[in-house]
């Protein structure tokens, strides 16, 4: 597996994964409907683009295929970390996290995980700090603020 920077050809390939990765993963704990308003399959690549761009952003490959990503930005929120269906249980989120969590000089990090990633984060030694509801037209998704200290 290669982890390296986040180029904007990636982008179209990224915003892909991540519906598959939502619509198949996350299902065991969303609902049909709350699966649609959070990956709608009409991602906006280009602020997409701009986001991942200002963000120390990672892409990892195995066998040519883009097998996940994340995001950090300055401030250590952890905002997008999203493996490919197919690529689950292979390690890949933790390298990217390791290499995310120390790519900047803060003393935490910070996400919102999905029911569905919490106990990853919860493993990687995360803590709690509250479960919130997000609401995407009129649709609440349960997810939790969690930090890790450094």
């Amino acid at each position: 597996m290669i982890i390296r920077e986040y180029r904007p050809s990636d982008c179209k390939y990224l915003a892909e994964l991540f519906y598959q990765t939502v619509h198949s993963i996350n299902a065991k704990d969303y609902t049909d409907q709350q699966l649609n308003v959070w990956a709608t399959g009409n991602v906006d690549i280009n602020e997409w683009n701009l986001s991942l761009s200002e963000h120390f952003s990672l892409v990892a490959i195995k066998g040519g295929i883009i097998a996940g990503f994340g995001d950090i930005d300055k401030t250590g929120y952890l905002d997008r970390l999203y493996v490919h269906k197919d690529y689950q249980s292979q390690g890949i989120a933790a390298a990217i996290c390791d290499k995310l969590e120390h790519a900047f000089e803060v003393s935490k990090i910070t996400t919102h995980a999905s029911i569905t990633a919490k106990p990853f984060f919860l493993h990687r030694g995360y803590n709690i700090i509250k479960e919130q509801q997000v609401i995407r037209s009129n649709i609440p998704l349960t997810n939790y603020i969690m930090e890790k200290p450094l």
